[in-house]
């Protein structure tokens, strides 16, 4: 097995294990451990927020590559909720954006899809879809079930 399939390996123990290896890979700007975290699948999808629709490995690494070019990129998750199987996984996560503008650190707060799938090397990012940010805190709208079970 060759070294980077190794490393994806170890990384792919969970759908968990990969979204804590895919937003540490950005805070760190490493493009190698953040590809680690993908599928290597022509199908898989990336959607920067604003952007338009990223198609393939490739593709998704050089969007990655251009992101990195203005150094890390520092996102963490704040609010995370999982819908899990046996084969894949969905997490709906708001992020919490810090970016440096010229009047100092400012922050922002994204929507995010990050899906996941159970493959020979173990879970892989298939799909990161992430919508523009607000300057406040996304709020959460639920209503509540009215049925007693």
């Amino acid at each position: 097995m060759s070294r980077s399939k190794q490393h994806a390996a170890t990384i792919g123990g969970s759908s968990d294990e990969v979204e804590a290896a895919f937003y540490e890979a950005l805070q760190n700007g490493d493009l190698t451990k953040l590809m680690s975290c993908w599928a290597d699948d022509d199908e898989i999808v990336c959607i920067h927020p604003g952007g338009p629709r990223i198609v393939g490995l490739a593709a998704i690494r050089a969007s990655f590559e251009d992101l990195f070019a203005n150094g890390s990129i520092q996102t963490r998750p704040e609010r995370v909720i999982k819908l899990s199987s046996l084969t894949s996984a969905v997490h709906s996560v708001v992020e919490k954006v810090e970016i440096m503008l010229p009047d100092g650190p400012q922050k922002a707060f994204v929507s995010t899809t990050n899906v996941y799938q159970r493959t020979p090397l173990g879970w892989k990012l298939v799909i990161h879809h992430a919508s523009p940010g607000t300057p406040t805190e996304i709020k959460d709208l639920s209503i509540s079930s009215q049925v007693l079970h």
